[in-house]
């Protein structure tokens, strides 16, 4: 079992920043070879990927994003840590919803892992709730 536990998010105003850390703990796993991904779902609406992190090959990762949050969102991770970061700038109304970090153990160097049954393990999830 790898349990995901999630800190961070909070109450922002629009255009503000807000981060949340997600901190992989549990069974032994080699973490810097797993894809780890960002969904969030807004009040009334389905769960929605955001983006991941995903182990290429060697040291490289490929780090993808949704359109709605390029250039505003960043996925970093500090494997020594067992932690991924969701880094949130100029953020909007829109944005506001619960953030939850996934572990998917699929080796996906060509393309995101964007559907949700092939994340094995889940954050709790946070809140951020962005006003206007």
């Amino acid at each position: 079992q790898v349990q995901l536990v999630e800190s961070g998010g909070g109450l922002v105003q629009a255009g503000g920043s807000v981060g949340i850390s997600c901190v992989a703990s549990g069974q032994t796993f080699d973490f810097s070879r797993y894809t780890i991904g960002w969904f969030r779902q807004a009040p009334g609406k389905d769960r929605k990927f955001v983006g991941s992190s995903r182990w290429s090959s060697g040291i490289k990762y490929n780090v993808d994003y949704i359109e709605s949050v390029k250039d505003r969102f960043t996925i970093s991770r500090d494997n020594a840590k067992n932690t991924v970061y969701l880094q949130m700038n100029n953020l909007k109304p829109e944005d506001t919803a619960v953030y939850y970090c996934a572990v998917s153990s699929q080796y996906a160097p060509a393309q995101p892992i964007t559907q949700q049954h092939l994340y094995d393990y889940w954050g709790q999830g946070t809140q951020v709730t962005v006003s206007s």
